[in-house]
């Protein structure tokens, strides 16, 4: 089975190593090893971009939740249930 354009296996990346950063430096190049994919070559520039765009939301419990975010948690746990008790919204 041909591998698919832009991928090599690790001994080609021993042997072609200048060729395979080359087009590494175009788009991503993925490396395999025993027929699966291991790593992925790419320009800095790429990475970084990536890297930026990453989500940096951070999970936490209620033990480390702000006190005014708990209030508000409160709050509408206490205005959804009131709403649920009265039938409406």
């Amino acid at each position: 089975m041909p591998k698919p354009a832009g991928t090599y296996t690790t001994s080609d990346l021993s042997r072609k190593s200048g060729d395979i950063i080359a087009e590494a430096l175009r788009h991503p190049v993925t490396i395999t090893q025993r027929s699966k994919p291991r790593l992925v070559l790419l320009a800095i520039e790429d990475y970084e971009r990536l890297r930026h765009r990453a989500d940096t939301r951070s999970a936490g419990t209620i033990e480390t939740m702000p006190d005014s975010l708990l209030a508000e948690v409160e709050d509408a746990v206490v205005a959804y249930a009131s709403a649920d008790e009265s039938g409406q919204p």
